[in-house]
């Protein structure tokens, strides 16, 4: 099966992309947009209409296309690599689709079914903490981030950043008065590790908040040299989140357990995000939530609008979004479409858990100088803006960290 499986791939790549005698036709699994596999004449092994979503074997050049139309439409990333999962049948591929379309059908359910409207209550320390959120931090650890060349899972170092921001955030969480627990994620994958900080819950340490977002770079600009500041693409909600961190550690024990992911190889088809929601589902971790943070930097909308991705996230997660903003934020919601994989929420929807993706805008008003030597600091690039995304996290921390809230479905 795998090896007729193998020559098919030969003669329809060879077909359909194009490509030359020379190219490396080493393939591996993927999940993508059903769009952007057609329009790039990809092989579709198996598809889902419903979710707009195809099961494909790429190559590289296949992967290089899809990442250049990514890039072109706004997306960051634009597959999920399936590399670590045993998938050999029809049935496997089947199965995958299927098990996302009925993610999304309970997610209409939930829109459909009158559900009391959910709000938040105020508290006075979660304003305060808000009130700590500082712009100038975010420009920092932006700098410092985008002052290595590369953070690309595929660099001659592809952890010396995730090493050195391991350093600095130990030395951070040297006043925390909350448990933690710090660590480098290695994947099978990548040769790129996550950084992961676990935060102890005090009364329910098995209920677990996720807030995440990539830590990897990447340049696919045509002659646009090697350097992949990603200042936006993530440095932005990189810094986000250990600002969160920052505020964060030094408050009461939340009652439910929080942990803090830089994914690794997000560019490179969600590959550190997809690893670790696999492991969590295969372990029975009870993740009431995720967040994921990748592009703040760019109020392409407006200031203070936020992009909400509706698809693969989750109905109730984006309805506390909107809860969040009426009580602390009061900024713009609008809700957009990224298409699958453009982030490493779809690693959780995948897997069933609830995720969230606020967005620097709606997608037509993203910043077009991601994925190029041209992501860096500029006057284009709004630290007040980014800040809303920290509070953002903060919230969940501080409010969804100390309830009995969860996904009523």
């Amino acid at each position: 099966m795998k090896t007729a499986m193998m020559a098919l791939l030969f003669v329809a790549s060879t077909a359909n992309a194009h490509v030359t005698a020379l190219e490396d036709f080493t393939s591996k699994p993927v999940l993508a947009d059903l769009r952007d596999l057609r329009a790039l004449n990809i092989p579709v092994f198996a598809k889902n209409e419903e979710v707009q979503v195809g099961y494909a074997h790429i190559t590289p050049l296949m992967q290089q296309r899809i990442q250049e139309r990514a890039h072109k439409v706004g997306k960051c990333g634009g597959f999920e690599d399936l590399s670590h999962e045993a998938l050999f049948f029809s049935t496997d591929f089947e199965k995958v689709l299927n098990d996302l379309a009925d993610i999304q059908t309970k997610n209409e359910l939930y829109e459909k079914v009158p559900f009391k409207l959910l709000a938040l209550n105020k508290k006075p320390e979660i304003e305060a903490a808000l009130t700590e959120v500082s712009e100038s931090n975010l420009r920092s650890y932006v700098q410092w981030l985008t002052s290595f060349p590369s953070r690309g899972s595929q660099s001659a170092e592809p952890n010396r950043h995730v090493s050195e921001m391991k350093v600095r955030l130990e030395a951070m969480l040297g006043s925390a008065t909350i448990p933690y627990e710090i660590s480098e994620i290695k994947h099978s994958g990548t040769k790129q590790n996550t950084l992961h900080v676990r935060l102890l819950g005090s009364e329910k340490p098995n209920e677990i908040i996720v807030l995440g977002g990539h830590l990897d770079s990447i340049n696919q600009s045509w002659g646009g040299g090697k350097n992949a500041p990603g200042a936006d693409d993530n440095a932005s909600g990189s810094a986000n989140l250990i600002e969160t961190l920052r505020i964060i550690m030094e408050k009461p024990q939340p009652k439910r357990t929080i942990e803090f992911f830089w994914y690794a190889a997000e560019e490179s088809g969600l590959i550190g995000s997809a690893e670790i929601a696999k492991s969590y589902k295969a372990s029975n971790k009870d993740v009431i939530a995720v967040l994921q943070l990748d592009m703040t930097l760019y109020p392409g909308s407006g200031e203070f609008v936020i992009g909400s991705m509706t698809d693969f996230t989750s109905a109730w997660l984006r309805d506390y979004l909107k809860a969040m903003n009426d009580t602390y934020l009061h900024a713009k919601i609008v809700d957009d479409k990224c298409g699958y994989g453009c982030s490493d929420h779809a690693s959780w929807n995948r897997q069933g858990y609830p995720a969230l993706m606020p967005f620097e805008a709606d997608f037509r008003g993203k910043n077009g100088s991601i994925h190029s030597s041209k992501d860096v600091i500029s006057p284009q690039l709004n630290f007040k803006h980014s800040a809303l995304y920290t509070k953002i996290a903060i919230v969940m921390a501080m409010d969804l960290a100390n309830s009995d809230a969860r996904q009523p479905y």
